[in-house]
């Protein structure tokens, strides 16, 4: 049922798993009750979606998190560049762009994406002038990824956003930086990222910060 559903130790230390009740109640309590129906949802599109192929996962996931509120990070958590974890994100209802792109990669990781498929990609938005974060799909090795966003919600191929020039990407375990709309060039591991080794020690609901604004 699903008020016994567990999810693997990805949001938690390896030894712990992610129980949906446990989970809820937290985000309930630290953010207030349309957080713990927020969560009740993500955990649902977790449940569902297991059987799905890999392009109706990335569709479910992109669709649940782009109805979340984009707010930038200083009015949020005072804060200028705070990475939120997932369920922060989940109980804030909202965040900047590392934060919908945080989310959406645990959440596809959770529903049996490899690893090796995902990568956190930092941006340069021309049509913002400045630096942007998504989330990229590699199909096989050597695709040209697909690209989850906030700011065009539409699945597209990396090649099809002439508006997003590539910095750096990374994943749980490697760090490249990025030359063209590929992969890049490998520049070791991804604990080089300190905000990346910092979130990794606050994923789970024992660690929630509180946002300085109520997006409710």
């Amino acid at each position: 049922m699903a008020s016994a559903l567990l999810v693997s130790c990805l949001f938690a230390a390896p030894t712990q798993e992610l129980n949906q009740d446990k989970t809820v109640a937290a985000l309930s309590q630290r953010y207030g009750d349309r957080a713990g129906l927020r969560a009740n949802a993500w955990f649902n599109i977790v449940r569902d979606s297991q059987q799905l192929a890999d392009i109706d996962k990335l569709e479910k996931v992109n669709q649940f998190f782009n109805l979340f509120r984009f707010i930038d990070d200083q009015t949020l958590w005072g804060d200028s560049n705070y990475w939120a974890s997932p369920m922060e994100f989940i109980g804030a209802n909202g965040g900047d762009c590392e934060d919908f792109s945080i989310a959406k990669y645990f959440t596809l990781l959770q529903l049996g994406i490899p690893e090796d498929k995902l990568r956190i990609t930092m941006v340069k938005a021309t049509s913002l002038n400045q630096y942007h974060m998504v989330l990229a799909y590699y199909e096989k090795p050597n695709s040209i990824p697909l690209v989850l966003d906030n700011l065009d919600k539409t699945i597209k191929l990396a090649t099809k956003r002439k508006d997003l020039l590539p910095v750096y990407s990374f994943n749980g375990k490697q760090l490249w930086l990025n030359k063209e709309k590929g992969r890049g060039v490998l520049a070791g591991s991804s604990s080089r990222l300190e905000k990346w080794t910092d979130l990794k020690l606050r994923l789970g609901v024992d660690r929630l910060r509180q946002p300085k604004l109520n997006m409710e």
